[in-house]
């Protein structure tokens, strides 16, 4: 399967890099996920906040939204993401938007693969922060919300994708 095939969602028009994008979610995909496979649809706010609120109850747009498939499938299941949201932390992050999609792109992964940071006592922020550094991404999405020991960085100018 080549990287145009991976089922990867952009609104049109998109200029964050898609070749890029599809090289990371084909890294998580086999690194992360053990092969397993996702969609992402990377959209707006409106979207986000009709999908929280209609699987979550909850009235505002967020950054990820993570669906989970039966695991009787074989595919880990659905990802959600705002490029608003994206835009905006990525700015307040002083990193690039591509790179705060791929933060909330492995955020969303983790979800999908079962983990949980609002119950799992640490165990999602630690998995989190170990890919993070591995696939050299700035400061992930639990370590800003709970604080954490690592200072911010700015990614370095590699393919986070390899």
């Amino acid at each position: 399967m080549s990287t145009d095939d991976i089922p990867l969602l952009f609104p049109t028009p998109f200029r964050y890099r898609k070749a890029g994008l599809r090289q990371f979610h084909a890294a998580v995909k086999r690194r992360v996920l053990g092969g397993r496979g996702f969609t992402c649809l990377i959209t707006g706010d409106a979207e986000l906040k009709r999908l929280n609120k209609r699987f979550l109850g909850k009235n505002y747009a967020t950054d990820v939204l993570s669906f989970p498939a039966p695991s009787a499938i074989g595919e880990c299941g659905d990802l959600a993401i705002s490029l608003d949201r994206a835009k905006a932390q990525a700015a307040e992050q002083r990193h690039s938007v591509f790179h705060e999609l791929c933060v909330l792109m492995l955020h969303g992964a983790l979800h999908l693969a079962g983990y949980d940071h609002e119950t799992d006592r640490g165990e999602m922020r630690k998995i989190e922060t170990a890919w993070r550094k591995r696939l050299d991404l700035p400061t992930g999405l639990i370590e800003r919300t709970e604080g954490g020991s690592d200072k911010k960085r700015s990614p370095r100018k590699k393919n986070p994708a390899k």
